[in-house]
């Protein structure tokens, strides 16, 4: 499971690098990348702790920089 979450964070944080205004509710995130509500919710933690993410007031999240 280590392994396939890894593979996945890495996946998730290109789509946002190739798509610099990509903008996700974790609803749309979970039906974009096709994993269930809780690894989704994981994901996107994991990427706001890593300061790789943020999350907007209205409850998207986006990269850091593009905030």
């Amino acid at each position: 499971m280590h392994n396939s979450l890894d593979t996945l964070l890495r996946r998730v944080r290109d789509e946002f690098v190739e798509m610099p205004g990509l903008s996700l509710t974790e609803g749309q995130a979970a039906r974009l990348w096709q994993v269930d509500p809780m690894t989704t919710a994981d994901l996107l933690r994991r990427l706001v702790e890593a300061r790789f993410l943020a999350r907007t007031g209205a409850g998207h999240y986006r990269r850091l920089s593009a905030v």
